[in-house]
């Protein structure tokens, strides 16, 4: 199963990675963390882009398409792999087609998981996180015990600076426009499967696990 993992800020993302990634045992690859495996292998393209994010630069494209050809090469991904964070932009999709034609390979879906700005709103502004363990909570669908307390730790919560409304709204929105492109080319070639993400967690997982069966 190979596939590519969609949905703006909030959507629910992370969370049904885990649960592709535990059910089907495929590798959950993100931008993060391949780059991040990569320096510490000490790869050419690691270092290379090493040397840009130590800047704060954009890693460039051409250093970003070589290290997920490296990583979509390791024997784990020969079963399937779940993309997440890759491909951004529409020149990207279009060199990770090319990489898996050479590897034999093709996408089965890209997963779009789909909830409108509104609610996305509402979920990332009440995000509260553990200044101690970094556990998350939510004010309205995951709220603590103790109002400012982490249930876990006893640690004190507070809201990230990229959590306040103004933030939130923009990110959406710059979000929403990159993304567009990207959902428009993958509809095009047939890959695109939007999902209900404004259901229950295990809902919206049926409905990938409804997806894959057919």
């Amino acid at each position: 199963m190979n596939l590519v993992l969609m949905g703006l800020p909030g959507a629910g993302k992370g969370t049904q990675a885990e649960k592709i990634v535990e059910k089907y045992q495929i590798p959950h690859i993100s931008t993060g963390d391949m780059f991040r495996q990569a320096i510490k292998d000490e790869t050419k393209l690691g270092l290379e882009a090493k040397t840009y994010m130590d800047k704060g630069e954009l890693v460039p494209d051409e250093v970003t398409v070589g290290i997920v050809r490296e990583r979509l090469s390791k024997a784990d991904c020969e079963k399937g792999f779940l993309l997440d964070g890759f491909p951004r932009t529409v020149p990207q999709a279009e060199s990770l087609e090319q990489i898996l034609d050479s590897l034999g390979k093709k996408l089965d879906y890209v997963i779009n998981i789909d909830v409108e700005q509104s609610v996305l709103m509402e979920r990332l502004t009440g995000r509260r996180i553990c200044k101690s363990c970094g556990s998350t909570y939510h004010l309205v669908f995951n709220p603590p015990k103790q109002a400012g307390i982490c249930d876990k730790c006893g640690g004190e919560l507070y809201q990230r600076a990229d959590d306040n409304a103004d933030t939130v709204q923009n990110r959406l929105e710059v979000n929403t426009r990159q993304m567009q492109p990207l959902l428009d080319f993958y509809a095009e070639k047939g890959y695109l499967k939007n999902i209900n993400g404004l259901q229950e967690i295990a809902k919206v997982f049926e409905d990938i696990e409804q997806l894959f069966a057919k």
